[in-house]
């Protein structure tokens, strides 16, 4: 998968108080996102955004960075991947692109 961005961006903001940051954060949309920077709590409307926002950027297929770890924020996105309608399909990224570490995801065209 190549790495693309398109000129559109998205404003993940923190759902609490406690966070570090006063404004909204803006994320550049491009085909891959790494979740490593957000708490985990945070993790499902990380994920939904980040879903809706490449979808209205036209892009179809994108790649989730979770990590390899105990498992834990895999099993969340994948929770979230099973149930969002814009989600075609989604597997295992090959080994160079992250292997059980990132997940590829196939968004519908519709």
């Amino acid at each position: 998968m190549s790495r693309r961005s398109k000129d559109q961006s998205t404003d993940f903001s923190a759902s609490d108080t406690k966070s570090p940051f006063s404004e909204p954060v803006v994320i550049p949309i491009e085909d891959s996102i790494d979740l490593h920077p957000f708490s985990p709590k945070d993790i499902p409307s990380v994920v939904e955004e980040y879903l809706e926002q490449c979808r209205k950027a036209g892009l179809y297929e994108v790649r989730i960075i979770h990590g390899r770890g105990k498992g834990i924020q895999r099993r969340i996105v994948r929770s979230i991947l099973e149930k969002h309608p814009l989600v075609l399909s989604f597997k295992d990224a090959p080994p160079e692109s992250g292997g059980w570490g990132s997940t590829v995801v196939v968004l519908k065209k519709y």
